[in-house]
């Protein structure tokens, strides 16, 4: 019997050896076969001790270690009662710990959201702050306009005679935009320039280039007052934007290029041509960085450059300029695009100020068949070009070349005024001409005005047909055709009294073209220059 329960007692300490390295689980399952067992062995030991009960005393000895037997059995029931109400413990300890966990990641997760919801938070204050120094920045611009609102004056109300006064200085002829027509040679050099036009001022400045929207209204105002002549005006408020622009977009920005563009010609105007000059190289050296070299908008600088130049009496400083912002737009817009043919018309300008009369007459050649190929032949850079390249005829003492070239562009005015040509729809030339051989015959010529007031039609293409009229009737003086000459100078000067006399065009569509040009409403960008 002793060595049974010693053989239990061995094994149960194994089998406790085992369970250390035991499941939870296992322990459980362990300490449940055992307590069955010891169960059993119990009920063994009873039966045992009942059967040596009625034996002799020596049998008792028998049933002493029997007793003591159960006694460890008991025990070893205790404590697989205990252990099973241990794992039992812990068991409720590990689900109240899974619940814990559960607790812990869901306030993790509304910690996370309420994280999100306070970033966003943020942001909106950001952007409403933003927002607020914007609106804060716009007031200054609305209150330093309305500073100046003293100077403004209301352009429909002005008198008749300002407006002549104004037409008869502007030229309006867009070839160049700024060098003067060929009859006015004695102010090419060094003659003060009228104000330039708001419509070639806005296509100079922005070419290739979008003006951003919380700077259009005040660049619009600079414009403005520049094509008026009004600098006192123009001038503080180019500084104001500039300034303006440095602190907010840096030196070194595509912006601020555009109104250094702005205050160079602004500049240039009042023909201050050195500042101008450093102003525009110094817009020339940003557009190269930030947009590139062969960009649009360096091209439109070049050209403002060149122009200067040219202004100056510098045409060997200008001509390579000029060359270098018509390849960019040859590159970049195709050598037939019209914008070339604008640039070949400076080009051959500044060749024509340096005799170069061949390059001249085969870039004004170039541009004139670009023109009549892409925009038409009624354009009127058609005629603005054929007049350019009658003069460098003239020049040259081709008189035959030039008279072909000034009797097309009043043939053509003539034909849109007043239908086909047959013999009783002449063209003034024509009248001009009869006119002379009926002087020489010695016959009495009809007053003028009989013949169709052709002079109304001088209108179409005012200036240029009232340039060539003058151009061809000079032409005839030279030819000695003097009755010829006096037809077609007193067409242009019937031509320039009754456009002078005209009601000028309105200040509201002066502004509508001008957005237009700066892409303001309409969306469109301005063309380049």
């Amino acid at each position: 019997m002793s060595k049974t329960l010693n053989a239990y007692r061995i094994k149960k300490i194994e089998s406790l050896g085992r369970m250390t390295a035991m499941t939870q689980e296992e322990m459980v399952a362990g300490a449940r076969t055992v307590a069955a067992g010891l169960e059993a062995l119990r009920a063994e030991h009873t039966q045992l001790l009942a059967g040596l009960a009625t034996n002799t005393e020596h049998e008792n000895e028998k049933a002493s270690l029997v007793k003591k037997s159960i006694e460890a059995i008991d025990l070893g029931l205790g404590e697989a009662q205990v252990m099973t109400a241990l794992a039992s413990h812990l068991q409720s300890v590990e689900a109240e710990k899974q619940k814990l966990r559960t607790q812990v990641r869901r306030l993790c997760q509304e910690n996370a959201w309420l994280r999100d919801e306070l970033a966003a938070a943020q942001q909106h204050l950001q952007a409403s702050e933003q927002r607020v120094a914007q609106l804060e920045e716009e007031n200054k611009h609305l209150e330093f306009m309305a500073s100046i609102r003293k100077y403004d004056s209301d352009i429909n109300e002005e008198s008749d005679s300002n407006r002549t006064g104004q037409g008869e200085k502007k030229r309006e002829d867009p070839m160049v935009e700024l060098f003067p027509d060929d009859d006015h040679d004695d102010n090419r050099n060094n003659k003060s320039m009228s104000p330039t036009p708001p419509m070639h001022f806005a296509q100079q400045v922005n070419a290739g280039y979008e003006i951003p929207a919380r700077l259009r209204t005040l660049h619009n105002l600079v414009i403005q007052y520049a094509s008026q002549g009004r600098y006192e005006v123009a001038v503080p408020l180019c500084k104001q934007a500039l300034e303006d622009l440095e602190k907010t977009s840096g030196h070194d920005h595509p912006d601020v290029a555009t109104m250094l563009n702005i205050l160079a010609l602004v500049y240039r105007d009042q023909n201050k041509y050195k500042e101008a000059a450093n102003l525009l190289n110094d817009a020339l050296s940003i557009r190269e960085k930030t947009l590139g070299e062969n960009h649009p908008a360096v091209a439109a600088t070049l050209n403002n450059l060149a122009v200067l130049y040219g202004k100056r009496g510098k045409y060997r400083e200008a001509e390579p300029l000029c060359k270098r912002a018509l390849c960019i737009r040859e590159a970049v817009l195709g050598r037939d695009h019209p914008d070339v043919a604008k640039q070949l018309n400076n080009l051959a300008l500044l060749c024509q100020n340096q005799n170069k009369y061949e390059e001249v007459e085969q870039y004004y050649q170039r541009a004139l068949e670009i023109y009549e190929s892409k925009l038409g032949p009624d354009d009127p850079n058609v005629a603005k070009t054929k007049n350019n390249l009658a003069s460098c005829y003239l020049k040259q003492g081709k008189y035959k070349e030039a008279e072909t070239l000034y009797k097309q562009v009043l043939t053509r005015a003539h034909e849109r005024e007043f239908g086909t040509i047959d013999g009783d729809n002449k063209p003034i030339w024509q009248v001009a001409e009869e006119r002379e051989e009926n002087k020489h015959l010695q016959k009495e010529n009809a007053p003028y005005g009989e013949y169709g007031g052709w002079h109304k039609a001088a209108k179409v293409d005012s200036p240029t047909v009232t340039t060539t009229l003058k151009n061809l009737g000079a032409l005839y003086r030279r030819q000695g055709k003097y009755e010829a000459a006096e037809t077609l100078e007193d067409c242009a000067l019937r031509s320039r009294k009754e456009g002078t006399n005209q009601t000028s065009e309105p200040r509201m569509n002066l502004k509508s073209k001008l957005f237009n040009a700066l892409g303001i409403n309409t969306g469109s960008n301005a063309p380049h220059q």
